[in-house]
């Protein structure tokens, strides 16, 4: 029964130095107040850190979006700049404009030029 007391009176005197405050002013708990500050500033990096990666993280999932998006348009851009150069279709545009241009009947011919010596 007196180590059951002993416990007792250890437990009531370390919760009474806790609250207290009387703790702290311990010399093996003062010995450890760098390694606990050391500590804090390894999380306070930690924290850091993951903040910083998830704000990259969601600046490149935004740019992934609008590279989707800016694909889609090119894809469709070019699309339309295809039906659009047709022969067929610059003909017409022409017509519609009344240049005065006509569709050039005899194929192309190759000029050959001779040079005297």
């Amino acid at each position: 029964m007196a180590e059951n007391e002993v416990n007792t009176k250890k437990q009531k005197k370390g919760v009474k130095s806790f609250i207290g405050g009387t703790i702290l002013t311990d010399e093996r708990v003062t010995k450890q107040i760098p390694f606990v500050f050391f500590l804090a500033f390894l999380g306070l990096i930690l924290i850091t850190n993951r903040n910083s990666a998830e704000k990259t993280i969601r600046k490149i999932e935004v740019l992934q979006d609008s590279i989707k998006e800016l694909r889609s348009e090119s894809i469709t851009i070019s699309a339309e700049l295809m039906q659009i150069s047709k022969p067929s279709e610059v003909i017409e545009k022409v017509r519609d404009a009344n240049i005065g241009l006509e569709e050039p009947v005899n194929p192309p011919q190759k000029l050959i030029i001779k040079k005297d010596k």
